[in-house]
């Protein structure tokens, strides 16, 4: 398997996170619970905030197919929801990952 690419994608706007969740709406995702119309090539995404500041890191297959999914799908989805162009876009080779999920009781 070819290593994944990993996406960070910063955002700097009033009301970064009403933002986030109305993208999340148009693309039928829910960040909260993992449900939702996820592109298969997408292994991982969390999303962070503070305040005014939103950064969203992902894992993909692939550089290519995130492009692929940036150009059909989220791109217009930033652009119905008036999403600004992000702060930091910026991609990185894999290095490694933990996962820790946490046993209900």
């Amino acid at each position: 398997m070819a290593v994944p690419d990993v996406l960070v994608l910063e955002f700097e706007t009033p009301e970064a996170v009403e933002l986030y969740k109305k993208v999340s709406d148009i693309l039928k995702v829910d960040p909260s619970t993992g449900s939702g119309d996820w592109p298969p090539p997408l292994l991982h995404h969390v999303a962070g905030e503070s305040g005014d500041k939103l950064i969203v890191v992902e894992v993909w297959e692939s550089k290519a197919a995130q492009e692929e999914f940036m150009e059909k799908d989220l791109g217009p989805a930033f652009q119905q929801a008036n999403v600004p162009p992000p702060k930091r876009a910026e991609w990185f080779a894999h290095a490694g990952e933990m996962h820790r999920h946490s046993q209900s009781g």
